[in-house]
């Protein structure tokens, strides 16, 4: 088979790397001939294998185009290896058709990640063999390369992967809100949304969907029952399968049998946000069969994953958050939601997505927030946002200047927190890098003090 991979990320590499072991003709076009990128090509080449830069135009023809997600499919580059290929799959496809069993595919917004390692400790706390892939750790690729008989892939799937999907059938897909991201990828929200509901485009009745309320429309639901897909809501206290909190207590009704999991101040992640995500992981590991005792140990076990709402310590009866992955206004808004009495003095900003600030003023306003530090490309704009708010906004120059600029205006009972609503590529080369940091100047100012 003659197969075009479309860029050379972590996924590209990982699919180039299984089809030339499978014996396909493979060529690469790698995009851009970056320092990184030729790197990653370095052993390609080497190998022998047909390696394009620098250009946008697909020659010849293919059996098989796999592009990768940072492609955006209204691009000239998606659209020329479209007219060049019988067909154009995106990494996930790739994967699950090499192995199609014991898929969970867990998308939305915000809350991927948490629900997704949540979902596999779960599995593990029950005795069942799971691996978390897709946009947490390994690619799809990878993982089905070394599954395990009877291993439930748990996959964070981005609507960028979802959207080239064409056959891709989970036995369970997870649906948490949608709020507007990713726009200028996708061309519109609608686009965007269609993308995201592709997890559940080719499940029948022996599959189950696992659906949040705050996404779950007329439209959709109507849809799984036509197609008799079992469904969950999550969020929804009087559904016939539903997973819910109840005056404090995670509880789960399904098959008509009702049972509490454990206490919300059990759990060791915090906000409503995580709630939310603990009742969709805790639906997934039930629908499994897990029994209610292994996933009490299970949500009472699991800490916040680094990025995510990360506790990085105290400094002086200071306290500091690293919510480094909440590149989007409704990331930060969730966040924001875990402070009750404790007054946040919040870092705002990096590369601006151009989504409506108001909600994120809003939330500001009624939240615990003594004070905004604005910095980065969107620096401008969202002081802006907050000129007419009753809150004190910093404009600042950089990450740094505005975690100097809150710890000087710190006061002991306040917390630091950097949940920047935006993404890092202006100052860093990820969000991880952006964390990091983040965690490396609190260190710096705990020795200090």
């Amino acid at each position: 088979m003659r197969v075009c991979v479309l860029g050379l990320g972590k996924s590209g590499i990982a699919v180039a790397r299984h089809s030339i072991e499978a014996g396909d003709e493979v060529v690469i076009y790698a995009g851009a001939a970056t320092p990184q990128i030729r790197a990653a090509a370095e052993p390609f080449l080497d190998e022998g294998v047909e390696v394009i830069f620098d250009t946008e135009e697909v020659v010849g023809h293919y059996d098989l185009c796999v592009a990768c997600p940072g492609i955006p499919q209204t691009g000239v580059f998606y659209q020329s290896a479209r007219a060049a290929a019988d067909e154009l799959i995106s990494e996930p496809e790739y994967a699950w058709r090499l192995s199609p069993d014991r898929w969970i595919s867990i998308t939305g917004t915000n809350g991927k990640t948490t629900t997704t390692a949540l979902t596999t400790h779960l599995l593990r706390a029950a005795g069942l063999p799971a691996f978390s892939c897709g946009n947490i750790g390994e690619t799809m690729t990878e993982a089905v390369e070394h599954r395990r008989a009877g291993e439930i892939l748990v996959a964070e799937m981005s609507s960028f992967q979802l959207a080239s999907t064409v056959h891709f059938k989970p036995e369970i897909a997870v649906l948490l809100p949608i709020t507007p991201d990713h726009l200028s990828w996708h061309g519109s929200y609608e686009a965007y949304v269609q993308a995201k509901m592709k997890g559940f485009a080719n499940m029948d009745e022996n599959g189950a969907a696992v659906v949040c309320e705050e996404a779950l429309d007329e439209a959709l639901a109507a849809d799984l029952r036509s197609r008799r897909i079992r469904l969950v809501r999550v969020g929804a206290p009087h559904a016939d399968d539903a997973l819910f909190c109840d005056e404090g207590v995670l509880r789960a009704r399904l098959d008509g049998v009702e049972q509490d999991i454990c206490r919300v101040d059990e759990l060791q992640i915090l906000g409503d946000h995580n709630v939310q995500d603990a009742l969709c992981a805790a639906a997934c590991a039930l629908l499994e069969g897990a029994p209610v005792n292994a996933l009490k140990e299970g949500m009472t076990t699991f800490t916040a994953l680094e990025h995510r709402f990360e506790s990085a310590g105290t400094v002086g009866d200071v306290s500091f958050y690293n919510d480094s992955k909440a590149t989007n206004v409704d990331a930060t808004i969730q966040a924001l939601s875990a402070f009750d009495d404790q007054e946040a003095l919040l870092l705002l900003g990096g590369r601006d997505k151009g989504t409506d600030l108001a909600p994120l003023v809003a939330a500001c306003e009624s939240a615990p927030v003594a004070a905004v530090f604005v910095y980065g490309e969107a620096e401008e704009r969202f002081a802006k946002a907050f000129a007419d708010s009753t809150l004190r906004c910093v404009p600042c120059d950089g990450m740094r200047e505005a975690f100097q600029a809150a710890c000087e205006m710190s006061a002991p009972g306040q917390a630091v927190l950097l949940s920047p609503a935006c993404a890092s590529y202006d100052e860093f080369e990820s969000f991880e890098e952006r964390g990091s940091v983040f965690k490396d100047l609190v260190d710096a100012y705990r020795k200090r003090r």
